[in-house]
């Protein structure tokens, strides 16, 4: 029976390998298929509301468009020529530096102080925001739609003029101030928290002799995608949750096939562009509805764009409208991503980090990691402990499996004679045998659950140290100096006493050969199958293992490999009391002493 046990856990590993194949590359293309087909019927059934340049609203009069992109044409600057061509506020806060255009009131230039680019922290630190101008160019800006009657209003190409002096930090806000020909003023107040959070108040008053209307518009534009290829695992593009309409994740290769999606009109939410540690986010004020846009231009230089589109605001004679738009522009900081959420009531905004579909166990697992780190100070210990409580709770059910196991081991002599007994029979040998399970209490299914509740643990993991920032640059101890990308040492070049660099799909670091030291040895816990197939499949399958893991985060081989020494462990105790024989050491002995006999 141990060789079913074994057949157990080859078919729970095929099944898996199966499920994760069915997924990639059926289930995730049909989504996406059906998903684009749902959006061309919406983006068809918008026609009658949305132009090639912008969306236009016919309801209460403004007969602007909304801005495609800045015409910059095809060459592009150094952002140090960008920035000096404007006028700008400064920014500086805890978190930010930078400034904003003066042209546009346009948020083009954004630093964020707290992450740099690569481990080293002398390395620059993270550019966010840059001049449409130049080659990484990305901004966000606020602006309105107008009609004759309103004469210019706060446009791309609109100069705003600062009252006063200084720059703009978490306790002094800036005034902006515009005045168009037609006596309709603009009075834009910025302020920023000390983290991210950007809110944008505008009051606007009507000096003319007649009623106008206007609608607010934001966008988010970006003249570039990330070079690294997007993984099935990760959502980057364009992302909002919009209102009833819900999550929209729209990737930028949709949008570059079918130029616009335009979800349809939503009462609260937001929208935004997110990388996969960053993000752009754009707030409407939540009891206005407004349509939504996620495109792609062409006309000069291409780019993407989120944006959206409020419904009129009808201003009378000698009377004021308050407008208030907030803009998230930093890093996906969990702690803070919730807090906005709170403080701010913005629907579901948590789900600007991307926590799958299983959300409801990967966000509690980051949590019990966060809380150890910030008692310790360290995610790889973090990573360790979270082992601990999750083999915690998992321990009645393993305790089941190896006691199961260890009285199937007993059994054994009972089973050779049932064997011998029926011979070829295997009907009735099958019968005999389910006869012994239930006179010895015996659950020979047992073992496998504990390795079915592994999976969603070990995925969960995988998501929160791929997704998560705060993993980003995170050091364990030793050469592992971030624990979302893989050993850099490798066997090949003796981690690194040899002086050349060795192709990418030989780095096997000290981690993943650690990681496949403890599965071979906790597979020789039990005796070698007596089928051939199988005991090459367990033979190899260690090895293999520690190729594969090799590329995937340092974090997440930590925990497999420390996972696998308190199952040997406590695989160990468990045998122990069932007075079970533990067949490590004579399978080592075998194994080597083969091989010495052999040579």
């Amino acid at each position: 029976m141990m060789e079913n046990n074994r057949n157990y856990f080859v078919a729970i590993a095929l099944s898996v390998v199966i499920l994760i194949a069915w997924q990639f590359l059926y289930v995730n293309p049909k989504l996406e298929k059906d998903r684009a087909a749902l959006e061309a019927q919406q983006a068809q059934t918008q026609q009658t509301t949305t132009t090639a340049g912008g969306t236009t609203t016919t309801a209460t009069g403004t007969s602007g468009t909304l801005p495609g992109g800045a015409a910059t044409g095809t060459t592009t600057e150094t952002r140090e020529a960008a920035l000096a061509k404007s006028a700008r506020v400064e920014i500086d806060t805890p978190s930010l530096s930078g400034s904003i255009n003066l042209t546009g009131a346009r948020f083009d230039d954004l630093k964020l102080k707290g992450f740099h680019e690569t481990v080293d922290k002398t390395s620059p630190i993270i550019t966010l925001l840059s001049p449409a101008e130049t080659e990484h160019g990305y901004f966000a800006e606020i602006g309105y739609v107008g009609s004759d009657a309103t004469g210019q209003v706060p446009n791309p190409q609109t100069v705003w003029t600062q009252d006063g002096t200084g720059k703009l930090t978490q306790t002094t806000p800036v005034k902006l101030a515009f005045t168009n020909d037609k006596g309709v003023t603009f009075t834009r107040t910025i302020s920023v928290d000390e983290h991210y959070m950007f809110t944008v108040a505008d009051s606007i008053e009507n000096r003319t002799d007649a009623a106008i209307a206007l609608s607010p518009y934001g966008r988010a534009t970006r003249f570039f995608k990330p070079k690294d290829p997007s993984v099935y695992v990760l959502h980057e593009g364009f992302i909002g949750v919009l209102g009833d309409l819900g999550l929209h994740e729209v990737k930028y290769t949709t949008t570059e096939d079918d130029t616009t999606v335009a979800p349809g009109k939503a009462t609260g939410g937001w929208l935004g562009i997110t990388d996969k540690y960053w993000a752009t986010a754009l707030v409407p004020p939540q009891a206005t509805p407004y349509e939504t846009r996620f495109s792609y231009f062409t006309d000069g230089r291409p780019r993407y764009q989120a944006d959206y589109r409020q419904d009129d605001i009808t201003i009378a004679p000698g009377q004021k409208a308050d407008v208030k738009n907030l803009f998230f522009g930093g890093a996906k900081e969990v702690p803070i991503i919730d807090q906005y959420e709170t403080a701010y009531s913005i629907p579901q905004f948590d789900l600007m980090i991307d926590w799958g579909w299983f959300w409801f166990f990967t966000k509690p697992m980051f949590q019990l990691m966060d809380f150890f780190f910030r008692y310790f100070g360290n995610f790889g210990i973090a990573i360790l402990i979270t082992t601990i409580v999750v083999k915690g709770l998992f321990f009645p059910l393993a305790n089941k499996q190896y006691a199961s196991m260890a009285n199937m081991k007993k059994m054994q002599p009972k089973m050779e004679e049932l064997k011998a007994k029926h011979g070829d029979d295997r009907m009735a040998l099958q019968q005999a045998m389910m006869q012994l399970y239930k006179e010895e209490k015996i659950n020979p299914l047992a073992g496998c659950w504990p390795i079915l509740l592994q999976i969603p643990v070990f995925f969960a993991l995988y998501k929160v140290i791929y997704v998560t920032i705060e993993m980003r640059h995170a050091p364990f101890f030793g050469w592992i100096q971030d624990l979302s990308a893989p050993d850099p040492t490798s066997l090949f070049n003796l981690f690194g006493l040899l002086p050349y660099d060795v192709p990418h799909f030989l780095m096997i670091g000290v981690w993943p050969i650690i990681m496949g030291i403890t599965m071979f040895l906790q597979m020789r816990m039990n005796p070698t199958p007596p089928d051939p197939t199988q005991a090459m499949i367990f033979t190899w399958m260690p090895l293999i293992f520690t190729f594969m893991l090799a590329t995937f985060p340092a974090g997440l081989v930590i925990y497999w490999a420390w996972n696998n020494t308190l199952s040997i462990i406590q695989q160990a105790i468990i045998m122990k009391r069932q007075g079970v024989k533990i067949e490590l050491f004579d399978n080592l002995k075998g194994l080597f002493g083969k091989k010495a006999g052999s040579s």
